[in-house]
């Protein structure tokens, strides 16, 4: 019985880049696990994915840059204002500017940096770099 599927999402595509896959099945797929799809694809650490119907709940196939070293989810899932960002940030990322926070906000699923421009704050989900 999986708990997490964000979890099982984020393990599953740092598996499949560890082994040198170009490609990867998230499965069960969710609205959630699309959206930080969407963000890592826009960060450019994923080329794209798409959702297979397999008339249950669905499955993503993403397909992988090669340019992942390490992601996962943040638990428990902080809520975190603009200004507490950069803590954050020097505990889940390597270096400055290097890698992505994926929070939700009211403003939707975004990274860290698109967060700081709006001014929105939120609860953190995952990190990729």
């Amino acid at each position: 019985m999986q708990q997490d599927t964000l979890n099982d999402a984020m393990v599953t595509i740092k598996n499949a880049e560890k082994v040198g896959k170009g490609e990867c099945y998230i499965k069960p797929s969710s609205k959630l696990i699309g959206r930080v799809l969407r963000v890592m694809e826009e960060s450019g650490y994923i080329k794209q994915f798409e959702l297979l119907e397999d008339g249950r709940s669905g499955m993503f196939k993403v397909t992988l840059a090669g340019q992942i070293n390490n992601c996962g989810v943040i638990r428990p899932r902080y809520s975190v204002k603009t200004t507490d960002l950069e803590k954050f940030e020097a505990r889940y990322l390597p270096a400055q500017d290097f890698g992505v926070l994926i929070l939700t906000t009211t403003k939707g699923v975004v990274n860290h940096s698109e967060a700081k421009k709006g001014g929105v704050g939120g609860k953190l989900l995952a990190y990729v770099y």
